[in-house]
């Protein structure tokens, strides 16, 4: 099947290192996908969900250890220490090989390995990668053959190339003691042991899409990034394109769907849906940025997704999809906490256990996932395999911030911009392991997933912006500010479309701003209400299709565009704990923070 000698001979010492019993060379075809699904149900790592109601869709529960991206097991191999940087696990690569080399030897006796070879990004396109995984787990190899394009079609764009990324994975006895996720970036190689959640595993995704990928962008001139990409079209016909990083559980999905308003959808707008995760961004020949989704699949969260947050997510993974971690009915559906409906009699729990309502658990884990194929989005952009990408007009940085900062703010300008979003911030989540509900600092929603030294991540979005003639706008949302007992004060969801619609009006100058000391934010009267109304009961805009511009809404925007300098100034000597992990950081980004304590008046300078 291969004639790449580079190829074939990396493939033999794998195979003599990891003693397979069998060896499966996907090719990408359906009568493969139908013959691995039946090995699958047959060795019950899935479970096939009613094909009535759930035409196409699958079932799987990962080990209870294993239900989340092993971030403190995840490490950046690299000669210099200096070059992983302080917010990387580090590990020596003459070190590492030797370590997992112990835990590889002959970890697939009596299994099976696939040998996957996929591709990452349109076809015929220069923002194109070849991958290879190796591994030896069906679900890893159905999960790939939706997340990327498998098979012919890898190998026919590597041809002769030694240019791939090299990608090794056993499950081996998922014991969390012997559990590596290793990124060896001069070697453009990877290798996951311990381990079968879709993270850790799917070598394609975190470890090779941003990991390596943003390694690879440094060297290349280009950005591998954290961030889905939406386009807006307006009722002229005319589409714009965002892109947005925001950390997991932050509403990236959901905007990357987004579900418009009614009073928008009888104007004419429309949206379109490119990517959902991942963005790779070059400069173009026009002097703007332009990006691809390099994935061909969606892995998101399940619970919290439903018709009323995300209907056009909802309606994709009703068909073709495997589910991971969520609740089992009776009736073989699937169920979860957030999905609309309450919990119903006899259902399994994501371990397999009768589910009792009077417990404190949940019945789906707080990160199971689907994993489902692009192309059955219903919105899903004409243009998401475009070889050359999309532009993108403006970027947005976001998280979680009750009480700091405004619904939207615009930067300055471009090194504003990166400022902006290497002081993220934002509340954790279920998706990585550890504490839930603390503040973590996460720069460009890259913290766990930046390929080397960050300081240096920063300086190549400066430089990239230095090589931009027409760089886009950046801009930091806050979709969750709360008021005093704590109730968010904005309805988000499809309602976050009135904030882009100002974004792109601003990127257009259509629309003026109100210059405050930390950026730009909207006047009330650039922004659309109608449609919207006030709870009296808890003061939180609710929608309202009836209601024309309701002026007590108006009065709460003001609340969500308001800042408090006292808390910006706590917040920028907060941020002294992160810089000064870095030995040096660019001076474009000490400037900034230099001049935004001029603009607060903070006279005493921190070490940074």
């Amino acid at each position: 099947m291969y004639s790449n000698e580079v190829v074939l001979h990396w493939l033999s010492e794998v195979i003599e290192l990891t003693e397979p019993k069998d060896i499966v060379y996907l090719d990408g075809s359906e009568e493969e996908y139908k013959r691995l699904i039946r090995e699958a149900i047959e060795s019950s790592e899935l479970i096939e969900l009613n094909q009535d109601k759930l035409p196409g869709c699958f079932y799987h529960r990962s080990n209870v250890n294993d239900v989340a991206r092993s971030e403190n097991l995840t490490f950046i191999c690299t000669d210099k220490k200096e070059d992983a940087g302080p917010t990387n696990n580090w590990m020596n690569p003459k070190e590492a090989y030797k370590k997992l080399s112990k835990l590889f030897k002959g970890s697939m006796r009596g299994r099976t390995m696939y040998v996957i070879p996929y591709l990452l990004g349109p076809k015929d396109s220069p923002f194109t990668k070849v991958g290879f995984e190796v591994t030896d787990s069906i679900y890893v190899a159905l999960s790939m053959r939706i997340m990327t394009k498998v098979g012919q079609i890898a190998i026919e764009c590597l041809g002769n190339s030694k240019d791939f990324v090299r990608g090794l994975h056993s499950k081996g006895d998922l014991d969390p003691n012997k559990r590596f996720i290793c990124h060896f970036p001069n070697d453009t190689t990877i290798w996951s042991i311990g381990s079968d959640y879709g993270g850790n595993a799917l070598l394609s995704k975190k470890c090779f899409s941003l990991r390596i990928a943003s390694f690879i962008g440094k060297k290349e001139g280009w950005l591998a990034e954290h961030m889905m990409i939406l386009g807006i079209e307006n009722p002229q016909g005319d589409r714009k394109y965002i892109a947005a990083a925001f950390p997991s559980s932050c509403g990236k999905t959901n905007l990357a769907m987004l579900n418009l308003p009614e009073i928008f959808k009888k104007r004419g707008y429309k949206v379109w849906t490119v990517g959902d995760d991942i963005a790779w961004l070059r400069i173009g020949d026009d002097g703007r940025l332009w990006a691809v989704n390099p994935e061909n699949g969606f892995f998101g969260v399940a619970p919290g997704t439903s018709m009323k947050s995300n209907p056009n997510a909802f309606k994709m993974i009703q068909k073709d999809t495997i589910f991971t971690n969520v609740a089992l009915k009776k009736d073989l559906t699937v169920w979860w906490e957030g999905i609309g409906t309450d919990a119903p009699d006899d259902i399994l729990d994501w371990k397999g256990d009768v589910f009792s309502k009077d417990s404190n658990t949940k019945a789906a884990h707080p990160n199971s996932r689907f994993t489902t194929p692009a192309k059955g989005c219903p919105i899903i952009s004409d243009e998401w395999q475009n070889p050359n990408g999309v532009p993108i007009s403006a970027i947005l940085f976001g998280g979680r911030r009750a009480k700091l900062c405004p619904i939207v703010f615009e930067a300055f300008d471009f090194n504003h911009g990166v400022f902006m979003g290497a002081t993220m911030a934002s509340e954790t989540t279920a998706a990585a392991t550890g504490t839930v509900g603390t503040l973590r600092r996460d720069p460009m929603a890259m913290l766990p997933f930046c390929g080397y030294n960050m300081a240096d991540y920063f300086s190549h979005w400066i430089d990239m912006g230095k090589k931009m003639s027409n760089p886009p706008k950046i801009y930091n949302v806050n979709w969750f500010r709360t008021d005093e007992n704590g109730n968010y004060i904005w309805p988000g969801f499809g309602e976050n479309f009135r904030i882009i619609k100002w974004i792109l009006d601003r990127c257009h100058g259509d629309v003026s701003a109100i210059e405050t000391k930390i950026g730009y934010v909207p006047s009330s009267s650039d922004v659309e209400f109608t449609g919207l109304s006030i709870d009296e009961n808890i003061g939180k805009i609710i929608v309202d299709e009836d209601v024309l511009i309701n002026k007590k809404v108006i009065e709460k925007f003001k609340e969500l565009i308001s800042i408090d300098e006292n808390s910006w100034r706590e917040e920028i000597l907060s941020q002294d704990d992160f810089f000064n992990k870095f030995e040096s950081l660019p001076l474009e980004i000490q400037e900034e923070r230099l001049n935004l304590k001029n603009r607060l008046r903070i006279k005493e300078l921190s070490k940074v």
